[in-house]
């Protein structure tokens, strides 16, 4: 199994939730330096909200 998990060379958003009763888990690693991660399913969303909005393809969009 390949390791997702995002890192300073490999940036990038990775979410997990293996069943519908365990908490979702997440990891977001930006090429700007940045990076967090989070436990739940509403921190997870969270987190994929500000990753989306803020980082990865928004440095593209806005030329940073």
């Amino acid at each position: 199994m390949v390791d997702l998990t995002p890192t300073p060379d490999r940036p990038g958003l990775h979410v997990s939730k293996p069943s519908p009763s365990t908490p979702a888990t997440g990891s977001a690693v930006c090429h700007c330096g940045a990076s967090a991660t989070a436990t739940g399913d509403s921190q997870v969303r969270a987190l994929d909200e500000g990753y989306t909005a803020n980082h990865g393809a928004a440095h593209d969009r806005t030329g940073r």
